[in-house]
């Protein structure tokens, strides 16, 4: 699924006019020319990604005993902003036009270089990752978002099911995803390295609600090789406010 095509049917869309909708989705395609200035920029605030690193809303321990203090300090100050750093090489050798979301470039991401995919997937996934994530976490989601994962997957618990099957069959280094596709169903897949569903090289495609890195960087130093450990406390941090937000965003 293209950033540049409409990922519903755009009567639905104008008759949903009033809502952020899918902003990212739309920006490219000039059909967010519908919506008011508002509504564009409350969409952007959910679902539009920057080139430059977002700080943190929580401190490095603060996700602890799940993620401990030193990990989250180096994936954040060297991984992240590693990828965040490359990136903005890339968008300089690249003449990219920062004004627009990184969405747009993942969305052609054949377009262009290795180092653009490798760090523009690098730096989105992991901005996502962060939003995600938080030390006040509830137990599961609520409200339209719970419907969605029961409708689509029968219940919250095949969902997990489903969810820690991408993340611990990933081979090597990957995500898994929960995404939102053009019928408006929830799906859950995994990519490999810091490709994400979003790129047009991607086989598993949607707008992405909810990522869980597992590169071993991510976990390795409380969890060393357990990943299966790792994936399972995953589930005690998860922001379902913030997930529940882009999927009303992208619907």
């Amino acid at each position: 699924m293209k950033l540049t095509e409409n990922p519903i049917s755009r009567r639905k869309f104008l008759s949903n006019s009033s809502k952020a909708g899918l902003a990212v989705g739309l920006v490219g395609s000039g059909i967010l020319s519908a919506c008011s200035n508002e509504a564009k920029g409350d969409a952007q605030a959910i679902l539009a990604t920057s080139f430059t690193q977002t700080p943190l809303s929580f401190d490095f321990g603060a996700l602890e005993p799940h993620i401990d203090a030193m990990t989250m300090e180096i994936h954040f100050t060297k991984h992240a902003a590693g990828y965040a750093k490359n990136l903005g090489e890339a968008v300089g050798e690249e003449n990219v036009n920062t004004n627009k979301p990184l969405e747009d470039v993942l969305a052609k991401i054949s377009n262009y270089s290795t180092k653009m995919r490798n760090n523009g997937g690098g730096h989105y996934n992991h901005e996502l990752f962060w939003q995600i994530m938080t030390p006040d976490a509830a137990e599961r989601p609520e409200g339209d978002l719970a419907e969605a994962i029961n409708s689509s997957f029968g219940s919250f618990e095949a969902f997990v099911e489903q969810f820690e099957a991408a993340a611990k069959t990933r081979f090597g280094s990957g995500w898994a995803w929960l995404v939102v596709g053009e019928d408006n169903k929830l799906s859950v897949g995994s990519t490999p390295n810091q490709d994400n569903p979003l790129m047009d090289i991607s086989d598993f495609k949607g707008i992405p609600l909810l990522g869980l890195d597992v590169w071993e960087h991510a976990y390795y130093l409380n969890y060393q090789n357990r990943r299966a450990d790792y994936v399972s406390a995953f589930w005690n941090i998860i922001n379902w406010k913030t997930v529940a937000e882009r999927y009303n965003a992208a619907i």
